[in-house]
């Protein structure tokens, strides 16, 4: 009791003991170890904990001599008891990042005592507790033990030829957690060792363990073994023959720890691996396998087949055959090649896939559950990335392992219908994951083949024996299967899948119930799909099919996620075959109404309610529409976002298709609410509302009188605000136009105009309509336009007045502004060729004093020229001719022509455009430079196939600034969308990015801005060409002595560096690679590069910073492998300091600098193992002992934690 009441003291914070009671507790503690009774030594030993941090030093050294004597003991109760409190005392230790020289010290005796204790000790299970100690330590605090290491390594070695197993195998845990902290010399000497005993192989036995040791090895330190790896594979290759099966396991082993930790140097091994893993993953000598196929119906007659050929067979019992954990050990061998080499997806379809599809009859269930899991890796390989990058993109070379695949799928259900009858659970459960997998590959790819599967599926949902897993798995197969087919291929099956469903439903497990409610809604989509005719007959299903499913709707004692999913399937069955419900519509319908009452059901029965608003076969809601309007009107009060946003799109559905059955007064309660919901908070639900209230507008127009002053006044604060654009500014344009069509009296076209103009005229001083930020003035111009077209009849005077405001000269240029604006969205689409004095107004516009205008007149004269390009491109051509002042704004004018007219109606202008733009190619302004290239890159895309070659001669042109032209004109012709030019451009971008080799800078520099344009916006474009391009693209990453001059500003002397736009611009390219075309990269080489940038000047360490936090998360174990010359510019980064007597934004940048280091120090502290290495754990202890970077490590630390995806964020 006594030692509990001290153990409890000691627990508390506040305890402090002096030298003296520090010494009573220390020696009582010890003699309590070698108590008589178990109960007491136990909490001795836990005592021990928490003593560790409360005394000094020398006591610790005392307890833990102690304990190392007691561990050679002869009293096995008193070694166990010792070797427990010493483990306690090793996790006790402050970490030695702490710097506290305590752990040092201690870890340095128990280490000397434990050595010696391994070496010499005859009593195997004192070595045994010795070893796990070690490895222990080692693991927590290796890196303290560094004057140990080679000590620790020489009592190693010997430990791997005991004659004990057990000492061999933790000798290697403990030599596993040695690589990871000792020096280069201990590690090479420990390999060099390994490889000589591996040599001379004195007997397989030992062979074995020094296989499993580079096994350990390599998988705890992979990334260090990677350059032994020439030497070991060709012995481990040689052991693979050896007639034993445990070393050919070892073997495997270590290749599959090979392929995952060092990818970059076992690549030229890996034909040869794979070989030796197909050829064994078949080795199975004990049985055979030939006649299979005419006995495989016998046997399922005969279930005891397999018995009467044992007997036969008595000399040899299946126990002693473990040939099955060769066959293992190269499944996963090859699952790890799989998942880490997607480049060779076409070889494995072409070798390895028929071999694991033979495979897939393997007898032992464990070895077939492997293989099953490589193949499902191969196929999780071959599923095409989802992400707007590649969505765009659909090259036609990631379609060929897709193809191959397909061939290969008549194959695959040949091997696995058979086992889906099968007893074993496990085998049926590794089926269907694969096929699951299969379908959501290759979606249709089983259409041929349900027939097989059907049979199968049922037998998994109704046999007695199947576990609630082995169901739920069957139905989530079967959802996936419904989901990727066509209904018509189902429709044979359905009077056989559909009864082993339904009472699945009925399971009391509520995961099955849940799985089996998903599985029905498909069903029913399936059994009448509404989308298109179809001969096959619902009716008689739907009996099994309502019951089952009303039951759950009805229960209220339920989980939460089947009754989600019961009122989504009803929704459904209802949308789908509600004509044949008759009587039972209506009942049904009012459970709805009482889920809709239900705080945790109502945003489900809302997205049900409207699925079945929509549905065409007109379902009579009419009764239940009287009490559910209110309740969804009352929904657009609360906070939940996604309520609101669904109870909009439901009302939006019922007042399309039911505005005959709703009372004026219904509507009302809804308008209320709509006031609130506008507001630049949350645009989404404001176009969504907006949108609800055009569908009033146009349905229900007697009630849009009633649209209190409110809601416009909120949707014109909206227009005026600078966040609208997109969706909600669209939602608006169609709401306008709804609105001006009502007809309705004080909403007609003159007073709208009035409100949305308003802010912009109401002052003739300047100082109000200021207030108005750029944004809105294009908002409201469009709003405009949109009102303009609606009322063709008002549209003459409205431009009139517009051009009378331009010519007014008292007019505010933020009157002038919105007078083009608006000349020209109403330009763009109607004809404007009435008012003569347009062009003048313009033109006079063009020397404005204000640069606003000047560009507004700009964008007019453009826009006005898409709505009638006969009369105003010929105009605007011989203009950018004869005035060279205006040119640029002139120029600008035709790149909105270009950009917003339709391709037929610009080819007549096509040659007459180019000639011109070609003249001004070379203008030594860029800015006018840059305006041509995008004209010209945009007229390409006209008519590519005449255009693209004419700019690929210009590239040998003489003059760079034409070159720059061209290849920023490229930069234009790549979009993120499929486009006619792409299958072009991919044949010729190559000739455009040799220009990265262009004598001149400025060149080489839109160069790298085009292909790093490429790469982030069609990958596929350069993914081919990197080969050639990488070299180009990394000789630009370095400093050029030649381009760094000394400028004199007075008495100071300050450098310029003029290459440095062109490194920032390749580092830039280097990062949008790690995105798009990770895969093509020889990450090793571009660390080389990474590296360089860390030392560089501030913009671009700035890069190298986020580039490498990215390359933590994408590509840990190349970083670890580089980790030690990273760190160096890191820690060099954040222990400058900045000169005393600097100016303030030197000061700003360097601390800027030092939050981007640490950030990557972070990210670089999540890799899994990096605090293993000497140098991070040197390095962290440096950051936890200066205050000044501590305090900036845990802020860097608190934003990343608000903020969980900062890294990935910064540069999406």
């Amino acid at each position: 009791m006594a030692t509990n009441d001290l153990m409890m003291e000691l627990q508390k914070d506040s305890i402090k003991l002096d030298e003296d009671s520090e010494k009573k507790v220390v020696k009582m503690l010890l003699k309590l170890l070698e108590d008589k009774n178990g109960e007491v030594q136990n909490l001795a030993v836990k005592c021990l904990g928490p003593l560790v941090g409360k005394v000094k030093e020398y006591q610790v050294e005392t307890i833990v001599d102690t304990l190392c004597t007691n561990m050679l003991s002869d009293k096995e109760q008193l070694r166990d008891i010792s070797s427990i409190g010493l483990k306690t005392v090793i996790s006790e230790l402050p970490p030695a990042s702490t710097g506290s020289a305590m752990t040092a010290n201690v870890c340095k005796k128990i280490t000397a005592q434990l050595t010696g204790a391994i070496g010499k000790q005859e009593d195997v299970s004192v070595q045994l507790e010795a070893l796990d100690i070690l490895s222990d330590m080692l693991s927590r605090l290796g890196g303290t033990l560094y004057s140990f290491h080679s000590s620790i390594l020489n009592c190693l070695l010997p430990q791997l030829t005991s004659p004990r197993l057990a000492v061999r195998k933790r000798a290697i845990i403990a030599l596993g957690h040695l690589v990871l902290t000792c020096s280069g010399n201990i590690f090479s000497e420990l390999t060099e060792h390994l490889l000589a005993e591996l040599k001379r192989n004195e007997s397989t036995s030992t062979t074995r363990t020094y296989i499993q040791c580079v096994a350990g090895i390599s998988r705890q330190a992979g990334h260090r073994i990677g350059e032994h790896l020439e030497k070991i594979i060709p012995l481990i290759v040689r052991y693979c023959n050896v007639e034993d099966d445990e070393l050919r396991e070892y073997c495997f082993q270590a290749f599959e720890s090979f392929v995952r930790r060092c990818p970059k140097e076992i690549d030229p091994h890996i034909p040869n691996v794979m070989e030796l893993c197909l050829k064994y993953i078949t080795f199975d000598p004990n049985y055979n396998y030939d006649n299979e196929e005419e006995e495989e119906e016998e046997m399922m007659e005969t279930e005891n087949g397999e018995d009467e050929e044992q007997e036969s067979d008595d000399e040899y019992s299946d126990d002693d055959d473990i040939s099955w954990k060769v066959r293992r050990s190269a499944a996963k061998c090859l699952e790890a090649i799989v998942s880490s080499r997607h480049d060779l997806l076409q070889d494995f379809y072409k070798t390895l896939s028929p071999v694991l599809i033979s495979r897939f009859k393997e007898r032992e269930e464990n070895v077939r559950a492997d293989i099953f899991s490589a193949y499902i890796s191969l196929l999780k390989q071959t599923l095409p990335i989802q992400s707007w990058l590649h969505a765009s993109d659909a090259s036609g070379k990631d379609d060929v392992p897709l193809t191959m695949l397909q061939k290969q799928v008549p194959n695959i259900v040949k091997a696995l219908h058979k086992q889906l009858k099968e007893k074993s659970i496990k085998s049926r459960q590794g089926c269907f994951s694969l096929l699951t997998e299969l379908a959501n590959v290759l979606p249709g790819c089983l259409a041929d083949h349900i027939p097989a599967l059907v049979p199968g599926i049922v037998f998994s949902l109704a046999d007695k024996s199947s576990s609630s897993n082995m169901r739920i798995d069957t139905l989530s197969f079967l959802h996936v299967l419904l989901c990727n087919h066509q209904p018509e291929v189902f429709h044979p099956h359905i009077k056989s899948l559909l009864p082993p469903v339904v009472t699945c439903i009925g399971d009391p497990f509520y995961k099955i119930t849940s799985e089996a409610l998903l599985v029905t809604q498909q069903l029913v989509k399936v059994i009448r799909p509404l989308d298109k005719s179809c001969t096959f007959d619902a009716k008689p299903y739907v009996k099994d099919l309502f019951p089952g499913t009303l039951k759950r709707l009805k229960a209220a004692d339920i989980d939460q996620e089947v009754k989600e999913r019961a009122i989504s399937c009803m929704g459904q069955i209802i949308c789908n075959l509600g004509d044949h419900l008759s009587t039972d519509l209506q009942p049904t319908l009012k459970i709805f109404l009482e889920r809709l009452k239900n705080e945790i059901t109502r945003l489900t029965t809302v997205k049900a309610l409207t699925l079945i608003a929509s549905s065409p076969l007109k379902i009579n809601l009419r009764p239940i529409l009287g009490e559910g309007f209110p309740i969804l009107a009352s929904f657009l009060r609360k906070n939940q976002r996604a309520l609101k946003l669904s109870t909009l799109t439901a009302l939006d559905i019922l007042v399309k298709n039911y505005s005959d059955s709703l009372q004026p007064a219904m509507i009302e309660s809804v308008l209320t609410e709509l006031p609130a919901l506008i507001t630049e908070n949350d645009m989404h639900v404001s176009q969504v509302a907006i949108m609800f209230l055009t569908t009033l507008a146009k349905v229900y127009p007697s009630c849009i009188s009633k649209i209190s002053g409110s809601v416009l006044a909120e949707i014109f604060q909206l227009v005026h605000s600078p966040l609208l654009q997109g969706g909600a500014l669209n939602a608006i344009i169609d709401f306008f136009q709804a609105l001006v069509l009502t007809k309705t009296a004080t909403m007609g076209y003159s007073e709208l105009m009035k409100q949305l103009t308003a802010p912009i005229y109401s002052s003739g001083s300047a100082e109000a309509s200021v207030m108005l930020h750029k944004q809105a003035y294009y908002s409201v111009a469009k709003c405009v336009a949109a009102l303009s077209s609606a009322c063709p009849k008002e549209v003459p005077a409205i431009a009139n007045q517009f051009i009378q405001d331009v010519k007014n000269p008292k007019s505010s240029s933020a009157v002038k502004v919105l007078a083009f604006l608006s000349l020209a969205e109403m330009g763009r689409t109607m004809n404007l060729s009435a008012q003569r004095e347009l062009k003048t107004v313009i033109l006079e516009a063009f020397s404005s004093p204000s640069e606003e205008v000047k560009s507004a007149a700009s964008y007019a004269l453009g826009n006005i020229s898409v709505g009638n390009l006969k009369e105003y491109l010929p105009f605007m051509l011989k203009e950018i001719g004869s005035q060279p002042k205006r040119q640029y704004l002139l120029l600008h004018s035709l790149k909105e022509v270009i950009s917003s007219s339709p391709a037929n109606g610009l080819k007549p202008y096509v040659e007459d455009i180019w000639a011109l733009l070609f003249k001004h190619c070379e203008c030594t302004e860029e800015g006018t430079r840059s305006v041509v290239a995008e004209c010209l890159g945009k007229l390409t895309v006209v008519n590519p196939s005449e255009l693209l070659p004419r700019l690929k001669k210009q590239l040998s042109s003489g003059s760079p600034h034409a070159r720059s032209t061209v290849v920023t004109a490229i930069k234009f012709t790549i979009a993120d969308q499929p486009q006619p030019i792409d299958a072009l451009l991919k044949g010729c971008i190559g000739d455009f990015l040799k220009t990265l080799q262009d004598p001149d800078l400025n060149v080489r520099r839109v160069a790298l801005a085009m292909f790093n344009s490429a790469a982030h916006n069609k990958p596929s474009l350069i993914r081919d060409l990197l080969n050639a391009v990488l070299p180009s693209l990394y000789n630009e990453t370095n400093v050029r002595r030649e381009l760094i001059r000394e400028v004199e500003m007075g008495p100071f002397k300050h450098t310029v560096d003029d290459g440095l736009d062109v490194r920032k611009a390749a580092f830039e390219c280097m990062y949008t690679l790690l995105e798009s075309c990770l895969d093509r990269l020889d990450i090793y080489e571009y660390l080389n590069h990474v590296e360089d940038g860390l030392k560089d000047h501030y913009d671009i360490r700035m890069l190298t910073f986020i580039m490498l936090a990215r390359l933590s998360t994408l590509c840990p174990s190349a970083v670890l492998q580089r980790l030690e010359r990273l760190i160096e510019p890191l820690r060099a980064t954040c222990s400058t300091k900045v000169k005393a007597g600097s100016v303030k934004q030197e000061f700003e940048k360097q601390d800027e600098l030092k939050r981007s280091a640490m950030r990557a120090v972070a990210a670089l502290l999540t890799i899994p193992e990096v605090e293993k290495s000497p140098a991070m754990a040197e390095f962290s202890s440096q950051i936890r002992s200066n205050p000044e970077m501590a305090s900036l490590f845990e802020s860097i630390q608190k934003d990343s934690a608000s903020l969980p995806t900062s890294e990935s964020m910064d540069m999406s």
